[in-house]
């Protein structure tokens, strides 16, 4: 009896030991979880700091300036250059490139903030075929997207198209909606487009 009870001790003991691993180790585990932790604290007191100057900016603003005031988007427009691109000349259309100007109540053109939903539709198709995709494009990646050359200024989308064409079709509807952060308006344009 006296030896079992020995020896069930020894068992206990030996997987109390194999639970517990390696102390060192299980230390450095610790260590390296403060020290992210610090860093995450240190990230956040800093956000923090900004996000308070910024209120302090806005509170100074004389009460009858307003968001819209900085810029009061009027409407988007879908530019002539959208349309199907060989981009690897092997002969097939593989990109489909959506060109789009937020346009102000000044008929200026914008740098608008705020997130895109794209369409692309062959309407010589039945209900159910006619929607050959759609994209969803959201503000972080659609500042990415602004180009400006000698001859427009715009946003330039750019997609994949796959094998949803064909390369037969005669011509397309592209639909774009435009949420404007700022403001909260929505606005829609849509496009026929010609594959060339």
């Amino acid at each position: 009896m006296r030896k079992t009870i020995i020896l069930v001790g020894c068992l206990l003991a030996a997987v109390a030991g194999c639970q517990s691993g390696n102390p060192a180790k299980e230390v450095e585990t610790l260590r390296l979880e403060k020290k992210e932790l610090k860093n995450q604290i240190e990230q956040s007191k800093s956000e923090t700091e900004q996000l308070k100057n910024q209120v302090q900016v806005l509170s100074k603003l004389p009460a009858d300036v307003r968001l819209e005031d900085l810029y009061n988007l009027q409407k988007i427009k879908i530019t002539r250059y959208t349309n199907l691109y060989d981009k690897d000349k092997d002969g097939k259309k593989e990109k489909l490139l959506v060109y789009i100007q937020p346009i102000d109540e000044q008929n200026d053109i914008v740098k608008a903030s705020g997130t895109v939903d794209v369409e692309l539709w062959n309407l010589n198709k039945e209900d159910g075929e006619a929607k050959l995709g759609s994209w969803h494009v959201t503000p972080d990646q659609l500042k990415k997207l602004w180009c400006a050359t000698l001859v427009t200024i715009n946003y330039r989308l750019p997609f994949d198209i796959g094998d949803e064409i064909t390369g037969e079709e005669k011509s397309l509807v592209v639909k774009v909606t435009f949420t404007d952060y700022p403001s909260g308006k929505v606005f829609k344009e849509q496009k026929i487009i010609k594959p060339r």
